[in-house]
Protein backbone atom coordinates (compact mmCIF):
# COMPACT_ATOMS: atom_id res chain seq x y z
CA UNK A 1 0.00 0.00 0.00
CA UNK A 2 1.78 3.05 -0.86
CA UNK A 3 1.73 6.75 -1.03
CA UNK A 4 3.21 8.68 -4.21
CA UNK A 5 4.05 12.71 -4.31
CA UNK A 6 6.15 14.58 -6.94
CA UNK A 7 9.24 14.74 -6.46
CA UNK A 8 10.73 18.44 -6.99
CA UNK A 9 14.59 17.73 -7.76
CA UNK A 10 13.28 15.93 -11.25
CA UNK A 11 11.64 19.51 -12.58
CA UNK A 12 12.36 21.19 -15.48
CA UNK A 13 12.71 24.15 -13.47
CA UNK A 14 16.09 22.83 -11.76
CA UNK A 15 17.41 21.88 -15.01
CA UNK A 16 16.64 24.96 -16.71
CA UNK A 17 18.84 26.99 -13.79
CA UNK A 18 21.53 25.09 -14.20
CA UNK A 19 21.74 25.38 -18.09
CA UNK A 20 22.25 29.27 -16.96
CA UNK A 21 24.27 28.52 -14.66
CA UNK A 22 26.78 26.66 -16.80
CA UNK A 23 26.26 29.09 -19.21
CA UNK A 24 27.75 31.76 -17.40
CA UNK A 25 30.64 29.88 -15.76
CA UNK A 26 31.62 29.31 -18.27
CA UNK A 27 32.38 32.23 -20.27
CA UNK A 28 33.68 33.49 -17.49
CA UNK A 29 35.66 30.57 -16.65
CA UNK A 30 37.74 31.75 -20.19
CA UNK A 31 38.05 35.33 -19.02
CA UNK A 32 39.79 34.05 -15.64
CA UNK A 33 42.04 31.76 -17.08
CA UNK A 34 43.29 34.05 -20.31
CA UNK A 35 43.26 37.46 -17.42
CA UNK A 36 45.03 34.54 -15.22
CA UNK A 37 47.91 34.13 -18.46
CA UNK A 38 48.33 37.72 -18.68
CA UNK A 39 48.65 38.98 -15.09
CA UNK A 40 50.53 36.03 -13.62
CA UNK A 41 48.73 35.60 -11.04
CA UNK A 42 48.26 32.30 -9.11
CA UNK A 43 45.21 33.07 -7.09
CA UNK A 44 43.64 34.41 -10.45
CA UNK A 45 44.63 31.34 -12.29
CA UNK A 46 43.34 29.17 -9.04
CA UNK A 47 40.15 30.99 -9.05
CA UNK A 48 39.76 29.97 -12.74
CA UNK A 49 40.35 26.43 -12.01
CA UNK A 50 37.64 26.56 -9.23
CA UNK A 51 35.42 27.77 -12.19
CA UNK A 52 36.56 25.13 -14.47
CA UNK A 53 35.19 23.06 -11.27
CA UNK A 54 32.31 24.78 -11.31
CA UNK A 55 32.03 24.53 -14.72
CA UNK A 56 32.76 20.27 -14.72
CA UNK A 57 30.01 20.23 -11.43
CA UNK A 58 27.18 22.32 -13.53
CA UNK A 59 27.62 19.81 -16.29
CA UNK A 60 27.95 16.83 -13.47
CA UNK A 61 24.68 18.21 -12.00
CA UNK A 62 22.97 19.03 -14.94
CA UNK A 63 23.40 15.41 -17.00
CA UNK A 64 22.48 13.65 -13.33
CA UNK A 65 19.43 16.18 -13.49
CA UNK A 66 18.37 14.95 -16.75
CA UNK A 67 19.12 11.24 -16.01
CA UNK A 68 17.13 11.66 -12.30
CA UNK A 69 14.28 12.60 -14.46
CA UNK A 70 14.16 9.37 -16.14
CA UNK A 71 10.64 7.26 -15.00
CA UNK A 72 10.83 4.14 -13.32
CA UNK A 73 10.43 0.79 -14.70
CA UNK A 74 10.67 -3.32 -13.57
CA UNK A 75 14.38 -2.95 -13.29
CA UNK A 76 14.94 0.20 -11.83
CA UNK A 77 11.95 0.68 -9.48
CA UNK A 78 12.51 4.09 -7.79
CA UNK A 79 13.71 5.45 -11.49
CA UNK A 80 16.75 7.37 -11.48
CA UNK A 81 17.38 9.61 -8.75
CA UNK A 82 20.05 8.27 -7.15
CA UNK A 83 22.17 9.72 -10.33
CA UNK A 84 22.11 13.09 -8.69
CA UNK A 85 23.98 11.34 -5.31
CA UNK A 86 26.38 9.94 -7.82
CA UNK A 87 26.87 13.52 -9.48
CA UNK A 88 27.37 15.03 -6.28
CA UNK A 89 30.08 12.45 -4.81
CA UNK A 90 32.30 13.04 -8.49
CA UNK A 91 31.63 16.84 -7.21
CA UNK A 92 33.37 16.29 -3.77
CA UNK A 93 36.33 14.10 -5.45
CA UNK A 94 37.10 17.12 -7.80
CA UNK A 95 36.95 19.68 -5.09
CA UNK A 96 39.53 17.66 -2.98
CA UNK A 97 41.75 17.09 -5.68
CA UNK A 98 41.27 20.87 -6.74
CA UNK A 99 42.06 22.15 -3.26
CA UNK A 100 45.26 19.67 -2.74
CA UNK A 101 46.58 21.62 -6.32
CA UNK A 102 45.83 24.97 -5.46
CA UNK A 103 47.59 24.46 -1.94
CA UNK A 104 50.99 22.67 -3.73
CA UNK A 105 50.91 25.70 -6.12
CA UNK A 106 50.78 28.23 -3.45
CA UNK A 107 53.69 27.00 -1.30
CA UNK A 108 55.79 26.57 -3.86
CA UNK A 109 55.45 30.31 -4.61
CA UNK A 110 55.50 31.13 -1.44
CA UNK A 111 59.23 29.67 -1.34
CA UNK A 112 60.19 31.38 -4.38
CA UNK A 113 58.91 34.91 -4.59
CA UNK A 114 61.49 35.91 -6.37
CA UNK A 115 59.93 34.15 -9.56
CA UNK A 116 56.85 36.03 -8.95
CA UNK A 117 55.10 38.84 -11.40
CA UNK A 118 51.43 39.85 -11.08
CA UNK A 119 49.94 42.91 -13.14
CA UNK A 120 47.38 43.77 -10.16
CA UNK A 121 45.70 45.76 -12.52
CA UNK A 122 44.32 42.81 -14.71
CA UNK A 123 44.11 40.45 -11.73
CA UNK A 124 41.62 42.62 -10.50
CA UNK A 125 39.40 43.58 -13.05
CA UNK A 126 39.05 39.85 -14.38
CA UNK A 127 38.08 39.40 -10.03
CA UNK A 128 35.48 41.66 -10.43
CA UNK A 129 33.85 39.83 -13.65
CA UNK A 130 34.00 36.62 -11.88
CA UNK A 131 32.38 38.08 -8.77
CA UNK A 132 29.34 39.15 -10.42
CA UNK A 133 29.11 36.19 -12.22
CA UNK A 134 29.23 34.31 -9.62
CA UNK A 135 26.89 36.67 -7.47
CA UNK A 136 24.21 35.92 -10.54
CA UNK A 137 24.77 31.93 -10.89
CA UNK A 138 24.21 31.93 -6.91
CA UNK A 139 21.32 33.51 -7.01
CA UNK A 140 19.90 31.54 -9.90
CA UNK A 141 20.57 27.93 -7.88
CA UNK A 142 19.69 29.47 -4.24
CA UNK A 143 16.19 27.83 -4.36
CA UNK A 144 16.94 24.92 -6.25
CA UNK A 145 19.39 23.52 -3.63
CA UNK A 146 17.24 23.33 -1.03
CA UNK A 147 15.66 20.66 -2.64
CA UNK A 148 18.53 18.72 -4.43
CA UNK A 149 21.81 17.22 -3.30
CA UNK A 150 23.28 17.79 -6.92
CA UNK A 151 22.21 21.28 -7.33
CA UNK A 152 23.06 22.15 -3.47
CA UNK A 153 26.41 20.63 -4.77
CA UNK A 154 27.17 22.77 -7.64
CA UNK A 155 25.06 25.84 -5.30
CA UNK A 156 28.40 25.47 -3.19
CA UNK A 157 31.03 25.19 -5.97
CA UNK A 158 29.69 28.17 -7.13
CA UNK A 159 29.28 30.12 -3.50
CA UNK A 160 33.35 29.06 -2.91
CA UNK A 161 34.15 30.81 -6.01
CA UNK A 162 32.42 33.76 -5.25
CA UNK A 163 34.16 33.78 -1.88
CA UNK A 164 37.35 33.25 -3.73
CA UNK A 165 36.66 35.96 -6.54
CA UNK A 166 36.79 38.05 -3.31
CA UNK A 167 39.76 37.11 -2.10
CA UNK A 168 41.60 37.68 -4.74
CA UNK A 169 40.09 41.26 -5.27
CA UNK A 170 41.60 42.09 -1.99
CA UNK A 171 44.68 40.17 -2.87
CA UNK A 172 45.25 42.49 -6.33
CA UNK A 173 44.11 45.54 -3.90
CA UNK A 174 47.37 44.62 -1.37
CA UNK A 175 49.35 44.27 -4.57
CA UNK A 176 48.67 47.48 -6.54
CA UNK A 177 48.46 50.02 -3.12
CA UNK A 178 51.56 48.32 -1.24
CA UNK A 179 53.75 45.98 -4.13
CA UNK A 180 53.79 43.06 -1.64
CA UNK A 181 53.26 39.76 -4.09
CA UNK A 182 52.91 37.38 -1.78
CA UNK A 183 48.90 38.50 -1.09
CA UNK A 184 48.45 36.29 -4.40
CA UNK A 185 49.94 33.44 -3.31
CA UNK A 186 48.30 33.88 0.37
CA UNK A 187 44.78 34.35 -1.65
CA UNK A 188 45.71 31.10 -3.53
CA UNK A 189 45.98 29.14 -0.07
CA UNK A 190 42.72 30.76 0.90
CA UNK A 191 40.98 29.37 -1.37
CA UNK A 192 42.39 25.60 -0.81
CA UNK A 193 41.56 25.99 2.51
CA UNK A 194 38.07 26.81 1.75
CA UNK A 195 37.50 24.21 -0.35
CA UNK A 196 38.18 21.38 2.08
CA UNK A 197 35.35 21.71 4.21
CA UNK A 198 32.87 22.18 1.93
CA UNK A 199 34.15 19.46 -0.09
CA UNK A 200 33.89 17.04 2.62
CA UNK A 201 30.32 18.06 3.90
CA UNK A 202 29.20 17.26 0.47
CA UNK A 203 30.73 13.55 0.52
CA UNK A 204 29.65 12.72 3.91
CA UNK A 205 26.08 14.09 3.03
CA UNK A 206 26.62 11.93 -0.30
CA UNK A 207 27.74 8.50 1.46
CA UNK A 208 25.19 9.25 4.20
CA UNK A 209 22.28 8.69 1.22
CA UNK A 210 24.50 5.81 0.07
CA UNK A 211 24.64 4.32 3.33
CA UNK A 212 20.67 4.71 3.37
CA UNK A 213 20.78 6.73 6.61
CA UNK A 214 17.45 8.31 8.10
CA UNK A 215 17.26 11.52 6.94
CA UNK A 216 18.88 14.26 8.42
CA UNK A 217 16.21 15.63 11.07
CA UNK A 218 14.19 12.34 10.84
CA UNK A 219 13.13 11.13 14.12
CA UNK A 220 12.65 7.63 13.74
CA UNK A 221 11.55 7.16 17.74
CA UNK A 222 8.80 10.31 17.21
CA UNK A 223 7.41 8.96 13.91
CA UNK A 224 7.19 5.51 15.74
CA UNK A 225 4.94 7.20 18.25
CA UNK A 226 2.48 9.08 15.60
CA UNK A 227 2.13 6.01 14.39
CA UNK A 228 1.27 4.51 17.60
CA UNK A 229 -1.07 7.02 18.06
CA UNK A 230 -3.45 6.70 15.65
CA UNK A 231 -6.81 5.08 16.58
CA UNK A 232 -6.60 1.17 15.78
CA UNK A 233 -3.18 1.08 16.03
CA UNK A 234 -1.63 -1.41 18.80
CA UNK A 235 2.05 -1.59 17.80
CA UNK A 236 4.36 -0.96 15.01
CA UNK A 237 8.12 -2.76 13.77
CA UNK A 238 10.25 -2.55 10.92
CA UNK A 239 10.35 0.81 10.58
CA UNK A 240 12.82 2.17 8.29
CA UNK A 241 13.40 5.63 6.84
CA UNK A 242 15.90 6.18 4.05
CA UNK A 243 16.10 9.09 1.56
CA UNK A 244 17.09 8.41 -2.55
CA UNK A 245 18.45 11.77 -2.90
CA UNK A 246 18.52 14.80 -0.78
CA UNK A 247 14.17 15.95 -0.33
CA UNK A 248 13.05 12.25 -1.68
CA UNK A 249 12.59 10.32 1.94
CA UNK A 250 11.29 6.75 1.81
CA UNK A 251 8.82 4.96 4.44
CA UNK A 252 8.01 1.82 5.40
CA UNK A 253 6.54 -0.21 8.58
CA UNK A 254 4.41 -3.52 9.66
CA UNK A 255 1.88 -1.48 11.54
CA UNK A 256 -0.02 -4.04 13.75
CA UNK A 257 -4.14 -3.54 13.74
CA UNK A 258 -6.88 -4.22 16.35
CA UNK A 259 -8.63 -7.53 15.44
CA UNK A 260 -11.71 -5.45 16.17
CA UNK A 261 -10.57 -2.64 13.75
CA UNK A 262 -9.81 -5.24 10.70
CA UNK A 263 -12.81 -7.50 10.96
CA UNK A 264 -15.05 -4.31 11.03
CA UNK A 265 -13.30 -3.18 7.78
CA UNK A 266 -11.72 -0.28 9.23
CA UNK A 267 -7.94 -0.90 8.24
CA UNK A 268 -8.63 1.23 5.15
CA UNK A 269 -9.53 4.23 7.53
CA UNK A 270 -6.16 3.60 9.60
CA UNK A 271 -3.84 3.63 6.25
CA UNK A 272 -5.18 7.20 5.23
CA UNK A 273 -4.70 8.29 8.83
CA UNK A 274 -0.96 6.74 8.80
CA UNK A 275 -0.38 8.33 4.90
CA UNK A 276 -1.70 11.68 6.13
CA UNK A 277 0.42 12.00 9.15
CA UNK A 278 3.70 11.10 7.38
CA UNK A 279 2.56 13.64 4.23
CA UNK A 280 1.84 16.53 6.92
CA UNK A 281 4.06 16.24 10.23
CA UNK A 282 7.53 14.37 8.06
CA UNK A 283 7.03 15.32 4.56
CA UNK A 284 7.84 11.61 3.17
CA UNK A 285 7.52 11.52 -0.14
CA UNK A 286 7.03 7.42 -0.26
CA UNK A 287 5.37 5.76 2.37
CA UNK A 288 5.15 1.99 2.80
CA UNK A 289 2.60 0.35 5.62
CA UNK A 290 2.14 -3.47 5.75
CA UNK A 291 -1.08 -3.70 8.26
CA UNK A 292 -1.32 -6.80 10.10
CA UNK A 293 -3.74 -8.29 12.49
CA UNK A 294 -3.07 -8.39 15.53
CA UNK A 295 -2.99 -12.15 15.92
CA UNK A 296 -0.72 -12.75 12.87
CA UNK A 297 1.65 -9.88 14.66
CA UNK A 298 1.96 -12.01 17.97
CA UNK A 299 2.93 -14.94 16.03
CA UNK A 300 6.19 -14.08 14.34
CA UNK A 301 6.72 -10.86 16.80
CA UNK A 302 9.95 -12.82 18.26
CA UNK A 303 11.42 -12.75 14.78
CA UNK A 304 10.30 -9.54 13.80
CA UNK A 305 9.77 -6.56 15.85
CA UNK A 306 12.34 -3.95 15.95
Amino acid sequence: MHDHAPSGIRGAGNRRLLAISLGITAVVMVVQIVGAVLSGSLALFADAAHMFTDTAALLIALMASIVAARPANDRRTFGYQRAEVFGALVNGVILIALSLWVAYEGVQRLLRPDEVEVAGGLMLVVAIIGLVANAVALWLLSAAQRTSINVRGAYLEVLGDLIGSAAVIVAAIVILTTGWLPADAIASLFIAAMIIPRAIALLREAFSVLAESAPRGTQVAEIREHILSTPGVVDAHDIHVWQLTRGSPVFTAHVVVADETFRAGGAGDVLARLQECLSAHFDVEHSTFQLEPAGHADADADSTHA
